[in-house]
């Protein structure tokens, strides 16, 4: 018998602003108030990590004088902003000035930028108090998170396996109530696995809303940052803040941060919302346990009155598409590192070096396959409103079989969204007889992320909720 997860709230996710799950909406809705200070928000979330982090290793680096000091001495427009006292936790991938940014890599041991991320910056300006950088594999390039640098993250529903990558520390951090907020990255599934493995939300933005720069080159064309935490709310909360035109960075776009601010209850239900539903998106069909709670789900959604529409997908296949892309924009952007190949992971090597056996003709083949590919799914937006799938194909893997390629092999369908731009959601949907979470994503058109926020607002009500917590984290 699958285990499911009661409609019962996290602790301190109604409660306490200082308990381990306090949703971010409760903790700066407190702060504002005056009932709690940021500075004993603070100072119980670093407790938390304290006690929690040495087994899970999440965390790369923990600037707790840093975040004492800051929130100490937030300022009165601080005090009333969105995420005024809030503890966020910083993917190691992504620029946060005076802290590492390593990548993950040997390479760059001794990097630390000289200034934000035009997310992160906004992300103080909004209040937030940011308390450390979080564990990714090198460069990202893969679905577990081991890094040569700080070591193996591991998930806190089983200390055995892992939270999945390459947003996994962000993911474990937030699952085990470390922080509420995380940002994550994502350039081929790598906030929405790793949310699916440890049963949180995220949230991979339309391409170019959010800004990306200054930071790593990475890959311009696929990857995007965006929020993590435990509720659509408190991730729709954290996206208006982080979303809208940039100047260090000319690929993000103007949006409505209005709409998204106000996303999460801006309507009262799905009935009449048509979804086409896709066990596998003609890709890796999935694995039973798998697949028996995204049919549950699937019946939550008809149970809501969502409309099941039959549609027919682009007949592209996504993954050799990816993979082309991915390889040739991995070698323009560390293929420098080449020169330092001993300091470099296997298979690390093998990206680059697949990387610079392309030609520019073979990469610009493949970005106008890709164009057929966007148009194809713009097309098929015409007749639904929504697809969802399942977030991953397995649950989270044991550790040594997904540092050893298993991750590779079951990955896949994540990739579609990141070759369109379109946004996608991972939901929590339940947990397997094992006690491993599962997600169910929810793909929309590309610039309507309010609307998938919306409709996952009011489908996450109708989910299993994640109780209890973590066995690890109590």
């Amino acid at each position: 018998m699958r285990r499911r997860m009661t409609d019962t709230a996290h602790p301190g996710e109604t409660g306490s602003p200082l308990a381990p799950f306090a949703s971010a909406t409760c903790i700066a809705a407190a702060v504002r108030s005056g009932e709690v200070s940021a500075a004993e928000v603070v100072a119980a979330t670093l407790a938390r990590i304290d006690a929690l982090d040495g087994a899970l290793n999440a965390f790369t680096v923990v600037l707790a004088e840093q975040a004492l000091e800051r929130a100490r001495g937030l300022s009165a427009e601080e005090l009333s902003a969105p995420l005024a006292g809030v503890p966020v936790a910083v993917k190691d991938h992504v620029w946060m000035a005076g802290a590492p940014a390593t990548n993950g890599s040997r390479v760059l041991r001794d990097f630390v930028p000289p200034e934000d991320s035009g997310d992160i910056a906004r992300l103080r300006a909004a209040g937030a108090v940011l308390v450390g950088k979080t564990n990714n594999p090198e460069f990202c390039y893969v679905g577990h998170t081991r890094s040569p640098v700080y070591g193996t993250t591991r998930n806190p529903f089983d200390l055995g396996r892992t939270p999945g990558g390459s947003s996994g520390g962000s993911a474990a951090a937030v699952s085990a109530g470390m922080v509420p907020l995380a940002v994550g990255t994502d350039g081929g599934g790598s906030i929405r696995a790793p949310s699916a493995f440890c049963a949180i939300v995220g949230h991979k933005p339309t391409f170019g809303i959010v800004p990306t720069r200054p930071g790593f080159e990475c890959w311009p064309t696929l990857s995007v940052h965006g929020p993590m935490g435990r509720s659509v709310e408190d991730v729709a909360l954290m996206l208006a803040v982080m979303a809208g035109p940039h100047s260090a960075d000319p690929a993000t776009t103007p949006v409505d941060t209005r709409a998204l601010a106000r996303a999460a209850g801006s309507r009262a239900d799905v009935r009449g919302l048509r979804i086409f539903v896709s066990e596998d998106l003609g890709l890796l069909a999935p694995d039973p346990d798998v697949g028996d709670l995204f049919a549950e789900a699937v019946a939550v959604l008809e149970g809501l009155g969502c409309v099941l529409v039959d549609a027919r997908l682009p007949s592209i296949d996504p993954v050799d598409l990816w993979y082309r892309i991915a390889d040739a924009e991995s070698y323009g952007s560390e293929g420098g590192f080449l020169t330092e190949a001993d300091l470099l992971t296997d298979y690390s090597l093998e990206v680059l070096r697949r990387g610079e056996a392309m030609s520019a003709g073979d990469y610009l083949e493949a970005q106008e396959l890709r164009r057929s590919l966007a148009r194809g799914w713009d097309e098929l937006y015409e007749t639904v409103e929504l697809v969802v799938h399942p977030s991953a194909s397995v649950p989270p893997l044991p550790l040594e079989a997904a540092e050893n390629g298993e991750d590779e092999r079951t990955w896949g369908s994540d990739a579609v969204a990141n070759l369109t731009g379109q946004p996608a959601i991972s939901l929590p949907c339940g947990l397997t007889p094992q006690g491993l979470p599962v997600g169910i994503q929810l793909l929309g058109r590309r610039y309507e992320d309010a609307k998938v926020l919306a409709a996952a607002h009011v489908i996450a009500q109708a989910l299993p909720r994640p109780l209890p917590p973590p066995p690890f984290c109590p």
